[in-house]
């Protein structure tokens, strides 16, 4: 999504230097963005917050995620049948372009730059059990490389198509699960992708709709 599609895609993760859940940005860089934010429709009564905003190389704002349910731990693993929620991405729909200063390329985003976002996202937050820190972080590496490779092939066996409403209209989903939860992502008629991932809530029951005023998540 910028010079390379892993370079942009950046997901809050867990130890060794990279972000943790509570590490959440403001509203601030969710205003900045010209495109609108996906959340899960009012079907969904439970708590709704932000987490982060992802920037291309020239500062435009890119994608970022929005938490509904309970805010998910990373090492608790007694919580992880426990906790149910669901994290929506929203992936602006940008071609192939220039950076603002013309010396480089940001890559055409695409329904496969939100699944590879809601992959890496559920990865996030999964700690295997028995499994050391040192250990996770080479686990982390290896699966992030196989949600990339999934995420570029939603044609294949790994995915199925699921159809879910989106501001109300039916929307075709390619869809997965794994051990550690479920991961999906489309195209919304607003021009932008939406990925999602979630655990211990059904994908299936889910909808999509524009959010009116990403203010009120302040």
């Amino acid at each position: 999504m910028e010079t390379t599609s892993r370079v942009g895609a950046q997901a809050p993760a867990a130890e060794g230097g990279q972000q943790v859940p509570s590490a959440r940005r403001t509203v601030d860089g969710y205003l900045l963005a010209p495109f609108p934010w996906y959340g899960l429709d009012e079907a969904f009564t439970g708590p709704r917050w932000l987490m982060q905003v992802g920037m291309a190389a020239d500062g435009a704002v890119e994608h970022g995620s929005i938490g509904h349910g309970d805010e998910p731990s990373v090492r608790n693993e007694g919580t992880e049948d426990k906790e149910k929620f669901a994290v929506v991405v929203t992936v602006a729909g940008n071609p192939a372009r220039r950076t603002a200063d013309g010396t480089g390329l940001l890559e055409a985003t695409s329904v496969s730059s939100a699944a590879w976002l809601a992959g890496v996202g559920l990865l996030s937050f999964t700690w295997p059990g028995q499994m050391d820190h040192t250990l996770r972080d080479d686990w982390l590496e290896q699966q992030t490389e196989t949600a990339w490779v999934l995420a570029d092939d939603l044609a294949g066996s790994d995915w199925s198509t699921l159809s879910l409403p989106v501001d109300g209209v039916p929307t075709p989903f390619h869809y997965r699960e794994s051990e550690f939860g479920w991961v999906l992502a489309g195209s919304t008629q607003a021009g932008v992708h939406v990925g999602a991932y979630g655990r211990g809530m059904s994908a299936y029951g889910l909808g999509f709709a524009m959010i009116k005023d990403i203010g009120s998540y302040a």
